[in-house]
């Protein structure tokens, strides 16, 4: 059994586990293994908002973000997802990563201003950029299975053995390495500043973000039946109680978003993905909120149901960044968008 926490980021505690040595999972899960020279990743979303199915131009502009991808320095990895946001605008969320700053600060200055700066051609969309530069400690992956990495994931070496910290409350927050040390606690608050035609966000300290994903493409007719019919619905109940009420518990913002191909193509791939005020915020709603509990109790059914039978694939990546570590700007979205909700007024330059 390891620890989620690679060796070479281990240090003394300050701060204790929630387990001791002896605790043993009830069922494995394991942690993606980047190379030990990796200490910095990028995670930048790219956000395209229409009303309606996107126009000829938004598709455009989705076809040269892909291919911008495909330049050098462009992302190791990229997705792309859609959904349909409480204002009733169709939004289409492409994800790149990168495991090196330097190599992503050389590509994005050009694509940024293709995006939301100056050479943006505003033809009745709206796009935004949501960036993190998180040190390797600062964030932890989990997964269901071994094979098809999801994310972040993506861009490690490998995958761990089975690990220690998970399957019990507090095991996110234990798998992040920073938690050894520190309580990464929020300090400041958030606000708008109108930056041009750009509405920039100026965050605030050990911000949250979490993406956490399904993939059921593999399931048989009875486990999709299952799936499709006794956890998808209950999922989405908690996920649109975090997209219209999220606020009210310290989430800023809540997508569910389904993945779809290069070629827009729907896959049976879904992930959430939600900003938090703190880590602390995070792990209070999925600890003791109704709506996480019934997530919570309707996955374990599924899963003790069908045991080591069970092909559906679970993965995660949480992410706690220092205001510093942070890029949030829209251009001609709706006030929910994003960021954007955890303001409520937007100031001048």
């Amino acid at each position: 059994m390891e620890s989620a926490i690679p060796e070479h980021l281990q240090t003394a505690r300050t701060r204790h586990r929630r387990v001791g040595d002896d605790y043993a999972p009830p069922y494995p899960s394991f942690v993606a293994r980047h190379r030990p020279n990796v200490t910095r990743v990028v995670m930048a979303y790219f956000g395209l908002q229409s009303r309606g199915a996107p126009p000829a131009a938004a598709e455009q502009a989705l076809a040269r973000l892909t291919s911008d991808f495909a330049t050098a320095d462009g992302p190791s990895h990229w997705d792309r997802a859609s959904y349909v946001d409480e204002a009733g605008f169709t939004n289409v969320v492409t994800v790149a990563y990168w495991d090196d700053r330097q190599t992503f600060d050389r590509w994005f200055p050009a694509a940024r201003e293709r995006w939301t700066g100056e050479q943006r051609t505003n033809n009745g969309f709206g796009t935004f950029i949501e960036a993190l530069y998180p040190s390797v400690e600062g964030y932890e992956t989990l997964f269901s299975s071994l094979g098809r990495p999801e994310g972040v994931a993506v861009l490690a070496d490998g995958m761990s053995g089975e690990v220690l910290e998970h399957a019990y409350w507090g095991g996110m927050r234990d798998r992040i390495p920073l938690s050894q040390t520190s309580e990464m606690a929020p300090s400041g608050a958030p606000r708008a500043i109108r930056d041009g035609a750009r509405i920039r966000i100026v965050p605030h300290d050990n911000l949250c973000l979490i993406r956490s994903g399904q993939d059921w493409g593999n399931t048989e007719a009875a486990e999709r039946k299952m799936y499709l019919g006794d956890v998808e619905p209950v999922l989405r109940e908690g996920m649109d109680f975090l997209r219209d009420q999220g606020r009210s518990i310290g989430c800023y913002a809540n997508r569910y978003m389904t993945v779809v191909g290069a070629d827009g193509a729907v896959t049976e791939k879904s992930y959430g993905m939600s900003w938090w005020k703190s880590l602390s915020a995070l792990e209070r709603w999925a600890e003791s909120h109704p709506t996480h509990v019934r997530i919570f109790g309707a996955a374990m059914k599924y899963l003790s149901t069908l045991g080591p039978a069970a092909k559906l694939r679970l993965y995660h990546e949480v992410t706690v960044a220092r205001a510093d570590e942070q890029l949030f700007e829209y251009v001609d979205c709706h006030p929910q968008t994003g960021m954007l909700n955890a303001v409520q007024t937007v100031e001048a330059a």
